[in-house]
């Protein structure tokens, strides 16, 4: 049998300029509605699924046509269909956000293991570039997707820090930035990274133990938070459905339509604010 010796990849410098931008609808200025297109940017773009922000909302407008034409069909009554409009244009979105979830929990747990062996490849006295390959090969999904994209681009010529730059952007996992930093700083100026990177295991290991712990406790007070988002908009949902005419004669009385825009006001601000106590939460 004739063995097959793998030849490294040289890094070309040359190509380093044909690498394509990601697909994206901000333009990078502070308007309200460019936050709102760099926020949808950035959740195609941790969820993983490769879908580009202008499918994703053709998927939301499809997806809106289709719920409220399915209500307009079974009550031919606008007032719900518009409400089913609604709920379909954002099921797209609501999947997308769990997988971008899931995905950012999957890679939180792979980074201790990754973080590891990146330490004992340099310990080896192998080059910085050498040890990103051998760890990207290694890593199973979805973290080593993100590493071997980065080693590519290191073989394509541009530097280790520059390749490694949009891997905090594509992930939206913090300690990401931190290993980041870690690795361009020494690759700039030197340094003990084997020691470095032992610390940052240390520190993800323990964040993990804290979050686990933190879930536990804080178990009952999540699911009376979401009960409070989820459970006066499913009423309403619940009675329109029922009765077609449940809302127009609630807007007939001005009682009625005072109430309803109280009522929905209040349930904008109580969620604004359940869902930054819950984000909060999440960053101690």
């Amino acid at each position: 049998m004739v063995a097959i010796t793998r030849t490294p990849v040289e890094s070309q410098p040359g190509f380093a300029d044909i690498l394509r931008d990601e697909e994206v609808l901000s333009t990078g200025s502070e308007e309200f509605g460019d936050n709102l297109n760099g926020w949808f940017d950035r959740l195609c773009i941790q969820s993983g699924t490769g879908l580009a922000p202008s499918l994703l909302a053709v998927f939301c407008l499809f997806s809106a046509m289709a719920f409220g034409g399915a209500m307009w069909v079974l009550q031919e009554n606008p007032v719900s269909a518009g409400l089913a409009a609604v709920v379909g244009f954002l099921a797209p979105v609501g999947v997308v956000m769990f997988l971008r979830s899931r995905r950012q929990n999957a890679i939180l747990k792979q980074m201790p293991e990754m973080v590891d062996e990146l330490a004992r490849a340099a310990r080896t006295g192998r080059s910085l570039e050498a040890c990103l390959r051998i760890v990207a090969e290694d890593t199973a999904d979805p973290l080593g997707a993100e590493l071997r994209e980065c080693s590519h681009k290191v073989e394509m010529g541009l530097p280790v820090g520059a390749a490694l730059r949009d891997l905090p952007l594509r992930t939206g996992v913090p300690y990401t930035s931190v290993l980041v930093m870690a690795l361009t700083l020494h690759q700039e100026s030197g340094g003990d990274l084997v020691h470095v990177l032992e610390r940052l295991s240390t520190t993800v290991r323990d964040r993990i133990t804290f979050l686990g712990r933190l879930k536990v406790a804080t178990v009952a007070s999540r699911a009376t938070a979401i009960l409070m988002l989820v459970l006066p908009p499913a009423i309403l949902a619940f009675f329109i459905v029922r009765d077609a005419t449940y809302l127009e004669r609630l807007l007939d009385s001005e009682w009625g339509r005072t109430t309803l825009a109280i009522a929905v006001m209040l349930q904008v601000v109580g969620s604004i604010w359940v869902l930054r106590i819950m984000k909060q939460s999440q960053r101690l």
